[in-house]
Parts: structure tokens; C-alpha cells; sequence
């Protein structure tokens, strides 16, 4: 166990002592001998397959005003529009009614929406049917991205886009 220890300790020590020449190297500093004279090529980063993306960070605080669903736009004053705070409520309204849910931005862009308590105010058929529409694509939402600055989001039921609101 000591031996372990003792060259466990001494890689330690090699790889500090090291470190300030690796260090001269690593930023365009030469030949740490000093010999050569010369500075070395700056290697640039090279593709590593399987490497993701820096992953987008949720816009968390932002008001969003739905635009279209599935490619037909919403008309009217009143258009659907949520916003997911800092702790993770979202809260909205579908066109009719006004919603709440849990939403939790997650890894690859993934978007989880908890269950929907909703007001309960009577509607026009036609705008039932487009706000429950609106409400079941952002319940089973899949995945979102930035595109320019308009959020999407996607889910098996279409996609919705929105707007930043003022």
C-alpha cells in the first residue's frame, strides 16, 4: 500500500513540475530547452467524432407568444403565450384559458412538461380546439432550439413556434 502511495506521490510531483514548461509550450513559448530558437506552429483544434455541440441554455424568464402550429399561424389578439421562470414553473395562456406547469429544460436540448392545471372558462368551439391543440403539443414537447429569435419547439403532435414577447 505504501509503495502505492509513495508512487502515486511521485507521479503527482513530476506531472507539477512539468506543468510550467508544458504550460510555455502549450502557448506558443518554443522548445522549453530553449534550444531551436524558433516558435512552433500553433496546432489548431482538430474534429473529434462524437464531440456535441456547447449545448444552448433555455431562455428561463422570457415571455414567448405563439406564432404558428405545425406551419398555420395564429391569428388574433389573443395568441397563446407562456413563460418558464428560474424555478422551473411555467405558467401561460392557451387562448382561452390560463395554465400552469412544472417545465424542466433538460440535456440536448430536451424539454419536460409536468401536467397542466388549467382555469376552466367556456369558449367558442373553434378556439377550444386550437387552444387544446396548442396545450398537447406543449405538454408532449420533445425537444426545442433557437432559431434566430424565434423559440421552436417540436413534439410528436407538430411544432410550435414563438416569438419573444416585449
Amino acid at each position: 500500500m505504501n509503495r502505492m502511495l509513495t508512487a502515486a506521490l511521485a507521479c503527482a510531483v513530476a506531472a507539477f513540475a512539468a506543468a510550467p514548461a508544458m504550460a510555455q509550450m502549450s502557448m506558443g513559448g518554443g522548445n522549453p530547452s530553449g534550444f531551436g530558437g524558433g516558435k512552433q506552429p500553433e496546432k489548431k483544434p482538430q474534429y473529434v467524432p462524437g464531440a456535441k455541440p456547447q449545448e444552448k441554455m433555455f431562455p428561463l424568464g422570457s415571455m414567448w407568444t405563439a406564432v404558428s402550429m405545425n406551419g398555420k399561424p395564429f391569428t388574433g389578439a389573443d395568441r397563446p403565450s407562456f413563460i418558464i421562470d428560474a424555478q422551473y414553473r411555467a405558467r401561460g395562456y392557451g387562448g382561452c384559458n390560463t395554465f400552469t406547469a412544472t417545465a424542466f429544460p433538460l440535456r440536448e436540448q430536451h424539454l419536460a412538461v409536468g401536467p397542466l392545471a388549467l382555469t376552466k372558462k367556456t369558449c367558442d368551439k373553434a378556439l377550444a380546439a386550437s387552444e387544446q391543440a396548442f396545450l398537447i403539443a406543449l405538454r408532449t414537447a420533445g425537444k426545442w432550439d433557437l432559431d434566430g429569435s424565434q423559440l421552436v419547439i417540436r413534439s410528436q403532435n407538430g411544432e410550435l413556434r414563438f416569438d419573444r414577447a416585449l
